[in-house]
């Protein structure tokens, strides 16, 4: 799911960036009022995540213009524990859904659940669960299933796989694996990348005598949109 992310604090957009990226999702991250009306209205985002109170332009005045603008891409907003006229305040603009902060980040994850299952935006809607072939994912407990034997993935590997699983025949560069993720101490090191889709392939292919994720040489890799048997020669081999 590809999110916008608009908060002042930069460590906490660091954080809210990193452990939704782990999830699987795409981040793009703004900073101010100006600057986040202009990504949401230029771009397609399945939802906003939107600090309250924002420099130059706070959320509910953000809000009202993108609805002017006919922008309907949903909106949580991270607001403090006093401020109950300004909730009020944006959820009268357009704004969906509100969590007080601190949150727990299990907490945001349900947020915004709740609030794009409610909104369709650019052909896309919230799934807890997805699913290529017979792989499955569910995000809210973390687990997944080939058929009908659970996987037994370490958060890494959960987030790796959720990432080809949302994205069934896209071919992923090496760059943008690592920008999902890993944070930014991995950023140049591909060789992490490579060493956890052997991972990854030893627990959802190889035991299970299919190809389902494969190298696309020189370019990075693909996940297959249905499993296809793996040959004799192949089952031999490393899944390399």
């Amino acid at each position: 799911m590809r999110l916008l992310v608009a908060e002042s604090e930069l460590g906490m957009a660091a954080v809210l960036k990193r452990v939704l990226e782990e999830d699987g999702h795409s981040v793009a991250l703004t900073s101010t009022g100006p600057e986040t009306l202009a990504s949401a209205r230029d771009s397609d985002f399945c939802a906003i995540v939107v600090e309250q109170f924002l420099p130059a332009m706070n959320a509910s005045e953000v809000c009202r213009r993108l609805r002017a603008l006919r922008v309907q891409t949903p909106m949580l907003m991270l607001c403090s524990a006093g401020s109950v006229a300004d909730r009020v305040a944006g959820m009268e603009t357009g704004i969906d859904d509100y969590l007080t902060k601190p949150f727990a980040f299990d907490d945001l994850y349900e947020r915004l659940a709740g609030v794009t299952r409610r909104a369709a935006v650019a052909g896309w809607e919230w799934s807890a669960q997805v699913q290529a072939g017979d792989l499955r994912l569910d995000s809210r407990s973390r687990r997944a299933w080939r058929g009908n034997a659970e996987l037994d993935l370490s958060s890494r590997e959960f987030a790796l796989l959720r990432l080809f699983v949302t994205n069934p025949g896209v071919i992923l560069r090496r760059a943008r694996i690592l920008e999902h993720v890993w944070d930014y101490d991995h950023h140049g090191c591909s060789n992490v990348v490579d060493q956890y889709v052997l991972y990854l392939r030893r627990k959802i292919d190889r035991p299970f005598r299919v190809r389902q994720l494969e190298t696309v040489r020189g370019v990075g890799y693909r996940l297959l949109e249905q499993p296809v048997p793996m040959q004799r020669r192949e089952s031999m081999l490393s899944p390399r």
